[in-house]
Formats: C-alpha cells, sequence, structure tokens
C-alpha cells in the first residue's frame, strides 16, 4: 500500500531576549521609523546562553510530547540550518543524542532561507519510501554570523527554531512542489567562510565568517523569481494561505501584487522576529495553527515557500 507524509503536529521556540530598533538605535546609526519602513522588522530574539542545538531540542521535545510519542518511534531527524554549532557533529546528530531517539537517522541540510522547504520536500519521499515517523525542524541562532556593526544586515535577522512532526499516512497532502537553484548568483549572499591555514596552501584567503548580502540583488531575485515561482504552482488552485520566507514585508507585499493573491492570505510575523532563516516558515505556521488561523486535518490548501542564500528557492503546496 503506497504511503505518503502528513504534518500531525507544529512546534516552535524563541528565545526570550527580545531586541528592538529602538534598542539597535543606541548602537548604529538607525532608527525604528528607517528599518520598519523598509522591511516591517520592529524588534526580534536572540539567544543569551543557548545553542542552535538547544532551541532545536526544545522544538523536538515539544512535538513528541504533543503525539505522546517515544522518542525510539522516530526514524529520521532533519534540521535545516545555516547557523550549527559545530560543522560536525550536525544539530540534528545533537538532537538525536539528547533525545535518545536511538533508531532515527540524523542529519541537517544547508540551504539557508529555503532549508526548510528543501527538508520537508526530502522528508516526504523518505516517508514515501518507508519511514513512518520522523522530524522536520529549522534553527538558527543568526546573531553569531552578523556583525552587529553593519547596518545594513544587523537590523535584519533574528534567532529561532520551528519544526513539524511528519507521519505515514494513506492520503497524499503534499500536491505539488516546485524546487529550484542557482549558483552562478552564490555570492549575493554569503557567511560563515573559513579561510585555509594549511601550509601547503599557496593561494590567499581571508577570514569573512559574517554573513554579507548583496540587498539589491536579493529583493530583486525574489520579486522576479519567486514571484514566478509562486504564480507556477498556485495556478487553477484556490489556496488558503501562503507561509513565506520571513525575509521583508515589502518583498511579501510586491510578491502578492504580482501573483495577484489577497494580501490577507499572505501571513506574516516578522515584525516580531525578523528574519530567521530556515526556522522562519515553520515558526509562522505554529503560530498559525496556535491562533486557529490554520487547522491541521482541516484540509486547507497551504504553500510554503523559502528563498535565500544558494541562491535557492522553492515551493510546496500541501493540504494541512
Amino acid at each position: 500500500m503506497k504511503q505518503f507524509g502528513i504534518i500531525t503536529a507544529t512546534a516552535s521556540v524563541l528565545p526570550e531576549k527580545i531586541i528592538t530598533n529602538d534598542d539597535l538605535s543606541k548602537v548604529m546609526d538607525t532608527s525604528d521609523e528607517w528599518i520598519s519602513s523598509r522591511t516591517g522588522i520592529r524588534e526580534r530574539r536572540c539567544v543569551t546562553v543557548q545553542e542552535t542545538s538547544d532551541l532545536c531540542c526544545l522544538v523536538a521535545e515539544k512535538l513528541i510530547k504533543k503525539k505522546n510519542l517515544r522518542p525510539n518511534e522516530l526514524d529520521f531527524i532533519i534540521v535545516a540550518t545555516m547557523s550549527p554549532d559545530f560543522t560536525t557533529p550536525s544539530v540534528a546528530a545533537q538532537v538525536q543524542g539528547k533525545l535518545g531517539a536511538t533508531k532515527a537517522i540524523a542529519f541537517d541540510i544547508s540551504a539557508a532561507c529555503s532549508g526548510f522547504v528543501y527538508a520537508l520536500s526530502l522528508a516526504e519521499k523518505m516517508i514515501r519510501c518507508s519511514s513512518k515517523k520522523g522530524l522536520v525542524i529549522g534553527g538558527e541562532t543568526l546573531s553569531k554570523m552578523i556583525d552587529w556593526s553593519d547596518r545594513s544586515t544587523a537590523v535584519l535577522f533574528g534567532d529561532g527554531a520551528g519544526g513539524v512532526l511528519l507521519e505515514a499516512s494513506i492520503e497524499q497532502k503534499l500536491l505539488a512542489e516546485l524546487l529550484a537553484a542557482d549558483g552562478t548568483r552564490s555570492t549575493s549572499l554569503t557567511a560563515g567562510y573559513f579561510s585555509n591555514k594549511s601550509p601547503v596552501y599557496l593561494n590567499v584567503s581571508e577570514d569573512s565568517f559574517y554573513l554579507k548580502m548583496n540587498g539589491r540583488d536579493i529583493f530583486d531575485f525574489a520579486v522576479r523569481d519567486v514571484a514566478k515561482n509562486i504564480k507556477e504552482i498556485t495556478q487553477n488552485v484556490s489556496v488558503d494561505y501562503l507561509l513565506l520566507h520571513q525575509a521583508n514585508l515589502r518583498i511579501i507585499e510586491k510578491i502578492a501584487r504580482k501573483v495577484k493573491i489577497p494580501q490577507e492570505k499572505f501571513l506574516t510575523n516578522m515584525e516580531k522576529y525578523g528574519n530567521t532563516s530556515a526556522a522562519s516558515i515553520p515558526i509562522l505556521l505554529d503560530e498559525a495553527v496556535a491562533s486557529g488561523k490554520i487547522t491541521l486535518g482541516k484540509k486547507q490548501k497551504v504553500v510554503f515557500t523559502g528563498y535565500g542564500g544558494g541562491l535557492t528557492w522553492g515551493s510546496i503546496l500541501m493540504e494541512l
């Protein structure tokens, strides 16, 4: 009998520390009006003692508790992140160890702000093959990758984690997907570069760990390529809600106009959390479920769209 992956639970975790635009205006040349008018962001959360794995583990614990599962019932744990604790071990492996999910395979996906959508696509295919239950988590501590003296990036990003429990079902809920990448534009957004210190390395390279972004390139990419992607996947479909990566309110407003879908169908929360990269879509989804806008099992049609470094982008149309 064929089986498919369906979302049966959502969860999210945000650090307690809130940094407002007014707080940033005290340490850099900016203001609440300057930031909010250009991005829609008014505040963001930042970790003080936690790592990415800590946030993701809390999300995982919430997810299995909601469905009263034992950790060893999980077949896989996938974490989407661009700000892991280490290059290795993966965040997913750390979560697996802390949970005691001894039967779960565990690995990370690095696709920046498209990470959750990429991971969800892969996880659903794993269930189509044979898996029964697994976690897909997006988690970031981008505050450690930001140059806090750089106004062009420091005002945009925040920390957090969110995720979903995916379980096997005879009902096909993933109705369509359209994922893409373009490495020829990879330098539009970079982060975490480590220079080669090997004594035999002949080239010259310098550390550039902090996140760097060509804002104009990313904006143009989003309103052109991402809008085209959404328009294609929603063609001839009545969609209830669209949950886009929460990068910039102005981008979402422009995309809504281009695809000719009412603005109220595009859910947003970047005003409270900023850009949390791979965590933004699952955090937004969990808030939508908690508020009652989305009810799992109600058969609402929802589009998840991620876009960011790589360049990567893509959409998934699911019935929740």
